[in-house]
């Protein structure tokens, strides 16, 4: 490409203002439809996932232990008392203490998780724009250097 198509290209880029490239934001004159951008995350969407988890996190951290101090007393009374069945029941409770404290781990990691993707998006939008504003700068340095 030469010097002259260049300029030629981002003359007939100026002309087509309706074709201007569009961060993911309001246009400029405050009008026209809501933009959908590749970089879309809505605090709603995230909030969707985030919310239920820490609800389910919470109801499982206070409701899915009350079992536990009744069902190691009854392993305990049994194992006492002879029965095999103490033994299965205890190893009942180990299985439910781990699978719980997995599933507390789980719940925790999405709700804190969303909560970091929504800032995240938020840091990368505001690089992205800033990357892409600066481009209006490398072309005043192009038209400086040819005298235009």
């Amino acid at each position: 490409m030469t010097w002259n198509e260049w300029e030629q290209l981002k003359n007939q880029a100026a002309q087509k203002q309706s074709a201007r490239m569009q961060i993911d934001q309001f246009p400029a004159d405050g009008g026209g439809s809501t933009p959908q951008g590749d970089l879309t995350v809505d605090h709603k969407d995230l909030a969707a996932i985030g919310d239920p988890a820490f609800k389910l996190w919470e109801d499982l951290g206070r409701y899915g232990r009350d079992a536990s101090p009744s069902s190691r007393t009854a392993a305990s009374d049994l194992t006492t008392q002879g029965f095999r069945l103490g033994e299965a029941v205890s190893h009942v409770q180990q299985r439910w203490e781990e699978q719980l404290t997995s599933l507390l781990d789980a719940c925790g990691h999405i709700s804190n998780h969303m909560d970091y993707t929504k800032k995240a998006h938020q840091s990368d939008e505001f690089y992205i724009s800033g990357q892409i504003s600066s481009i209006s700068t490398l072309d005043k340095g192009f038209s400086e250097g040819t005298g235009h």
